[in-house]
């Protein structure tokens, strides 16, 4: 859809050949709201200043009572820790700062008694340099479970152990390449394998193996980090592509009501018509995409970004601008839904661990109600990062903790700080341990929100999110399935959602207007929301109002 013409419709999807031959995805994936749990940062039961599962036992009562049914815990499993978790060194053990496998395994039933689902993050690309796996391999020349080359070069890094050489890393030092092998090979790299070579093959084994594992323990899927980093070397990520409908294909034979969510910010993959047997894309927008919609603020620019570019949830945005780079996600959005077809869904998040919260520089929590507006009624899977439902901030100048600075211009901790839960409570109710214990220190300020407190407000943020919850959840015309046509583009945005529901939002502090025409001479009945009203055609909009109304003929 080109951006300029609002009065055509959103993502109106045809199926491809690939996309058509894999199973559609489970029904209840479409129906979800997921809400993304930092295990460090969440509840602390014992005491030792760092979250644990049994504190998210503690808490299922409240994420049932907000309405979602989905759980994604960043990784959970043994590790060294020198990027949060996402450095493994043991696939299938819980690390024991979280508790044990028969934690996770109660926490996954008490969990299942409240209508609540579990997914787990798989680091399937790299593991830890303490990994069993690598201990071995950087000893003994002939493993090739990892990438090794006879010379220095670009992300190699010279071997520790008795192997000479240099290994291949993912991301930090500490997590070296797994070796998927490489989609070709090439005469100055000798070390190279082709993809059915033994050691990738063994690794393909290995992720089977997870996967299999932690489903039989009632795990409903799998966030998949850097799922299209596997395959080195790979143009249209062809090869990447088979890998993952390889094991979607065993997958959905063995487990059919399972998932796999690749993070994602490769929507290129869809010009090669590869699905790559997932269920749909996780973080579509969480990239140098998303900057479209909330921009990374506060948490600093990434490697490969030399500004921080436009979005349209600024609250004091040039109009032009705004409207360019909602454009600019619009048509991302479209591409994706054109090329993938109906089924492959996109998972659109407030934030999350690695980028910075909604409420952030000069997002104030007046915006919040607006951006969970869109979150909730766009059409995609919103996915809650938690905290964000009360309005939590990210945090400035936070301590580096566990690999959270990844530039010095990027800073992650910020986002990572302890969950709010009540400020009569010590440490916010967070934990019982000394404050200089905390996993990272709390907002310091004596007014930040709390769920206890949000809780006994109805006017809250906490309140209105959960009564958007659940009014995607009684009205599938907001949620994912149905169609969506542009009335406004700019500032207020207006939408309507399968011919039934008008959405408003302006992210603006500023008042706005626009002349719209309602389908077939509508009246719209409000349903939620407050600084929208509709007038002879006109949808005034206070700073940072939004609503959601029904259409009636």
């Amino acid at each position: 859809m080109d951006e300029q013409n609002p009065g055509a419709a959103v993502g109106t999807a045809v199926a491809s050949e690939s996309s058509a031959a894999l199973p559609k995805p489970p029904e209840w994936l479409a129906n979800a709201v997921i809400y993304e749990i930092y295990p460090q940062s969440f509840a602390d039961s014992n005491g030792d200043g760092i979250g644990d599962l049994p504190g998210v036992r503690e808490h299922l009562d409240y994420l049932e009572w907000l309405g979602v049914d989905v759980i994604w815990f960043n990784p959970c499993f043994a590790s060294p820790f020198r990027d949060a978790g996402y450095d493994v060194s043991d696939y299938l053990a819980i690390a024991p700062r979280y508790g044990t496998n028969e934690d996770m395994t109660a926490l996954i039933q008490e969990a299942g008694k409240r209508g609540i689902r579990v997914l787990l993050d798989l680091v399937a690309g790299h593991t830890s340099v303490d990994h069993p796996w690598f201990r071995a391999s950087m000893n003994e020349e002939s493993d090739h479970r990892y990438v090794w080359s006879d010379r220095p070069g670009d992300a190699f890094v010279p071997s520790p152990g008795r192997r000479p050489g240099w290994y291949l890393k993912n991301f930090f030092p500490e997590q070296p390449a797994l070796n998927f092998g490489y989609a070709r090979l090439a005469e100055d790299e000798p070390w190279r394998q082709l993809t059915d070579a033994a050691g990738p093959q063994e690794n393909r084994a290995a992720l089977r193996e997870i996967i299999g594992y932690w489903l039989d323990r009632g795990v409903a899927g799998f966030r998949v980090d850097m799922a299209f980093s596997l395959v080195k070397d790979d143009p249209g990520l062809v090869e990447t592509t088979a890998l993952w409908r390889e094991l979607a294909v065993w997958m959905k034979g063995a487990y059919p009501d399972a998932v796999l969510l690749p993070e994602s910010d490769e929507w290129r993959t869809v010009d090669a018509g590869a699905r790559g047997g997932f269920d749909a894309d996780f973080s579509l927008v969480i990239h140098e995409e998303h900057s479209a919609l909330f921009n990374n603020g506060g948490a600093g620019l990434l490697p490969w970004q030399e500004s921080t570019e436009p979005c349209y949830f600024d609250p004091d945005a040039d109009p032009a601008e705004g409207t360019l780079a909602f454009g600019k996600f619009l048509g991302l959005w479209n591409h994706h839904l054109e090329t993938n077809g109906p089924d492959r869904l996109v998972v659109l998040p407030s934030a999350d661990h690695d980028f910075s919260r909604l409420a952030c520089g000069n997002r104030t929590s007046g915006q919040l109600p607006a951006a969970f507006t869109f979150l909730l009624t766009w059409g995609s899977i919103p996915s809650i990062y938690f905290g964000d439902e009360i309005g939590m901030r990210y945090l400035e100048g936070v301590p580096e903790k566990e690999g959270s600075i990844w530039t010095p211009k990027y800073n992650r901790a910020g986002c990572r700080t302890p969950m709010q839960w009540d400020n009569v409570l010590a440490n916010a109710g967070f934990s019982t341990a000394p404050p200089d214990d905390l996993y990272l220190p709390l907002d310091p300020d004596p007014d930040r929100p709390a769920v206890a407190a949000q809780r006994e407000d109805p006017d809250s943020l906490l309140h209105f999110v959960r009564s958007l919850v659940q009014l995607r959840k009684s009205t599938p015309a907001v949620g994912t399935g149905t169609p969506t046509r542009l009335l406004a583009v700019g500032y207020p945005l207006v939408y309507v959602r399968n011919g039934t529901h008008l959405v408003v939002i302006n992210p603006l502090r500023r008042a706005t207007q626009v002349a719209v025409e309602l389908p077939g001479g509508s009246t719209a009945r409000h349903l939620i929301g407050a600084g929208v009203r509709i007038d002879a055609g006109t949808v005034y909009a206070d700073g940072f109002g939004c609503g959601v109304f029904e259409l009636a003929g």
